[in-house]
């Protein structure tokens, strides 16, 4: 908003050229997102005990450790993130770029999922919330939504592209099939990063790093003078989503003053399911869907561990972890939280990295 209203008057008053540059409405993306976080955090988190009198429900089939270390802590968190982001995304990004909205759409799509999700277990005292199937239908109709939209407005000769990494100037057209898989990669981020909110602390940070990793290759992807140069697919218009990714930074670090350990709130799937939809969207309106499964490669195991946990436990009667997702099966090995959560940081970082390779080793 503050860049379609000022940038105009930037003839007359030089100093408002600045909207112009990416690099400065990011960082007010990102501040504000944090401030908006600082701010309001102690009174959502007021309001959500006042009406969760006991907190997010704890599994009876979890570790038994949660049940004395995290009952009472309140859930749906991650609607402080889902005001700060939106706020933030809406002060600074270009509100005349469809992509912005198309993300915007499954952020706040996968969010309102979430939310209902949390407040049935809340308001039931108990951990199931929005029946599985209807929970899968909402989120493909939010995802098909966002796909078409992102098919659109994309230039058509890449429309329904689909880039491999480490492989310069390869572009395999996909044709109609792009929009069942677009669908797949959005709502398979969404439920991979719920799978890996389970620790304090342990699934924000992954996202910050997988954030802040999708703001520069949205800036380098949206840049024809970078493209051409490191030799990947343009995506003109894309750039303006590094602003999103500010803001996304601001609205996780802000969040995650709360929810260090011991955390003060939980995200909840309201935010997990937003979170994971947002990087999921990016991914697709960057043509970078296959490199998410790398820098996210932290989630992509979550998520398998629970996938070999119950296919083996139905074909053979066995498990294969102690328990599943991943990070439960090293609790139960007896490491302490604090190290699970730091040693899955340190991967998340390095995925990252290798992710980020990609776009100078083909």
């Amino acid at each position: 908003m503050l860049y379609n209203l000022l940038f105009p008057l930037a003839d007359d008053y030089t100093i408002f050229n600045l909207f112009r540059y990416l690099t400065f409405r990011t960082g007010g993306a990102i501040m504000t997102a944090l401030l908006i976080s600082f701010v309001f955090g102690p009174h959502v988190i007021r309001w959500l005990k006042s009406k969760q009198h006991r907190g997010q429900p704890i599994r009876d089939d979890g570790p038994q450790s949660h049940i004395v270390s995290k009952q009472g802590t309140p859930t749906m968190g991650g609607f402080l993130i889902l005001l700060a982001l939106g706020i933030a995304t809406l002060l600074w990004a270009d509100l005349t770029n469809q992509f912005v909205w198309a993300v915007l759409l499954v952020t706040l799509g996968f969010g309102g999922i979430g939310f209902a999700d949390d407040y049935l277990k809340v308001s039931r005292h108990n951990t199931r919330g929005v029946p599985g199937k209807l929970k899968l239908l909402m989120e493909v109709v939010v995802a098909l939504s966002a796909t078409l939209w992102i098919v659109s407005v994309t230039s058509p000769e890449i429309a329904t592209g689909l880039t491999i990494p480490f492989l310069k100037n390869v572009l395999i057209d996909l044709g109609w099939f792009y929009i069942p898989f677009g669908m797949l990669v959005m709502i398979g981020a969404g439920n991979a990063v719920n799978l890996t909110d389970g620790l304090d602390g342990l699934a924000i940070v992954p996202v910050m790093i997988a954030g802040a990793s999708f703001g520069l290759i949205a800036y380098l992807v949206g840049n024809t003078v970078f493209s051409e140069y490191l030799q990947i697919q343009a995506v003109p218009g894309s750039g303006e989503l590094m602003v999103f990714c500010g803001a996304l930074i601001g609205a996780s670090l802000g969040f995650l003053w709360f929810n260090a350990p011991p955390a003060m709130v939980f995200m909840g799937d309201t935010g997990s399911l937003a979170m994971g939809g947002a990087l999921g969207s990016i991914s697709v309106v960057t043509r970078h869907e296959i490199v998410l499964a790398v820098i996210g490669g932290l989630f992509v195991l979550e998520t398998v561990s629970v996938i070999v946990q119950v296919a083996s436990f139905k074909l053979t009667g066995k498990r294969v972890f102690r328990m599943a997702p991943l990070h439960h099966h090293y609790e139960q090995k007896g490491w302490a939280e604090p190290t699970i959560v730091i040693r899955f940081w340190i991967i998340a970082v390095i995925l990252a990295l290798v992710g980020l390779a990609s776009l100078k080793l083909r």
